[in-house]
């Protein structure tokens, strides 16, 4: 969590102070005069007085030394020393937030001398009862329990054998923690394995993912100036804006349902082509929201790119790294700003057609960009797809990977084999396993059946002769 590095002796009034807020933010003691600067992602906090507070809040990258010293002597007046900024830099180097470039880099917990382990990771404890062992370089993490990191932490310490005694896991569960730590690029020397290329199937067509680039060092900017938005004031407006517009909105259902069935019998089919493009507007802005409100509490988004769903384009981001985030509260917002923006959206349109002009062209395009919100929150709060109920789920219960822990705890069940699973969990994965895979079914049977009939009536040999071709391809051995 070091946000930058920087030479102690090299402490002239010029020198540009380190930039804190991504990793680093400031709050004030209820009820008292101290603050604290705190850890966004690990549990760490240090006690700092109001001007140092103050001169904290200039640490962007930005400001000088003699520039955050002239704005405290203008806050404070003559109660602060002459060298505050150059003290507190020094403070902030002796609790390790600043690195310090003159002195040899320092093993973490995680790094020893004959360490095996990369720099980068470190451990993540949540309330839960697992751990997440995360690597910042790479963007990856694993979680275990605390009985397997105590296995981790003695590798390249002792040998296999010992730590299965010491631990009481058996050597092939160590293999197998072995294994998690190379593919999840955790030890010295190692990358993230390429996911291998599989054969082309239909199903591809409904959902694939294009990477595009690494936006995590452009966010930071724009969360620095959105931060106003993850505010409680902010909030509160937000949900009285929200809270009329869906009172109101309720009082018009008649005439919203009737808005709808005269544009489609005066429109028809050529209202298709602008409401796929702003349901892609819509989620575009979706998942910026789960982008900026996970790198507001720290986090790491590695990637964006385009994906295509259904045959409609939208974006994507990598948000996978909330899982490292301690708080339950900040998951869940992390997952549900997305689909905040999508109310948003709608209520926002939802007026725009109100207030509108009958005859202009702002009328049909906010109603539909209203309908277009609306939809795609139906869509993606539905927990048992892997769009955002299904993430809303995991946050909510605290079980990660859901869906196949759930089929896991069955497939224990009915061979027998005790399931790690207790308490509260296995009622939540005993309940969802069943629903999600009758969701399954009904999905795929009902587009198998679709696809069935249309194929029938309108060109079944050519079908047949394409599926017979992709048959020839998907199983012709390879080498």
């Amino acid at each position: 969590m070091t946000a930058s590095s920087f030479t102690p002796s090299d402490t002239t009034p010029d020198l540009l102070c380190p930039n804190l807020a991504e990793y680093w933010q400031i709050g004030q003691l209820k009820r008292s005069q101290q603050y604290v600067l705190t850890a966004k992602i690990a549990k760490v906090r240090y006690l700092i007085e109001a001007p140092e507070a103050y001169a904290l809040q200039h640490f962007n990258g930005k400001h000088t030394i003699a520039q955050i010293q002239q704005q405290c002597q203008k806050k404070f007046e003559s109660e602060i020393p002459p060298d505050l900024v150059a003290k507190l830099l020094q403070k902030l180097i002796g609790w390790g937030v600043i690195q310090d470039r003159d002195s040899p880099p320092q093993p973490t917990e995680n790094q020893s001398a004959n360490s095996p382990f990369k720099a980068s990771i470190q451990w993540i404890e949540h309330p839960e009862g697992y751990w997440i062992l995360r690597n910042r370089e790479d963007v990856t993490f694993m979680q275990v329990d605390p009985q397997s990191k105590q296995a981790i932490e003695m590798l390249g310490k002792f040998p296999p054998e010992e730590i299965s005694q010491k631990t009481g896991i058996s050597p092939g569960q160590i293999k197998y923690l072995m294994q998690l730590l190379t593919v999840t690029a955790m030890l010295e020397g190692t990358k993230p394995p390429k996911p291998p290329k599989k054969p082309f199937t239909p199903l591809k067509l409904l959902f694939f993912k294009v990477p595009l680039f690494n936006p995590d060092p452009w966010l930071n900017r724009p969360t620095q100036a959105l931060r106003w938005l993850w505010t409680k004031p902010f909030f509160m407006l937000l949900l009285a804006f929200l809270s009329i517009s869906a009172v109101v909105g309720l009082n018009w259902r008649s005439q919203i349902l009737l808005t709808g069935s005269i544009l489609w019998q005066t429109q028809g089919p050529s209202l298709i082509i602008p409401f796929g493009l702003l349901a892609m507007l819509v989620v575009t802005i979706h998942e910026f929201g789960h982008a900026l409100t996970l790198k507001h509490y720290g986090g790491i988004v590695p990637e964006i790119g385009l994906l295509l769903m259904f045959m409609m384009p939208a974006a994507y981001t990598n948000t996978s790294d909330s899982y490292c985030l301690v708080k339950r509260r900040q998951r869940l917002f992390v997952v549900g700003a997305g689909v905040l923006c999508q109310f948003i959206i709608g209520a926002i349109a939802f007026w725009l057609w109100r207030t509108s002009v009958e005859s202009s062209w702002l009328h049909p395009m906010s109603y539909l960009l209203m309908v277009s919100a609306l939809f795609t929150v139906a869509v993606n709060l539905n927990p048992m797809a892997k769009f955002d109920g299904y993430y809303l789920t995991v946050a909510a219960t605290g079980i990660n990977n859901l869906r196949t822990r759930s089929f896991q705890f069955y497939q224990a069940l009915f061979t027998g084999k005790p399931s790690p699973e207790s308490g509260r969990d296995r009622a939540i994965l005993a309940a969802y396993a069943p629903l999600s895979f009758l969701y399954i079914l009904m999905i795929f049977g009902s587009l198998f059946r679709m696809v069935a009939f249309w194929t029938f009536d309108n060109a079944p040999v050519t079908v047949l002769l394409l599926v017979i071709g992709w048959a020839v391809y998907y199983f012709w051995p390879r080498g």
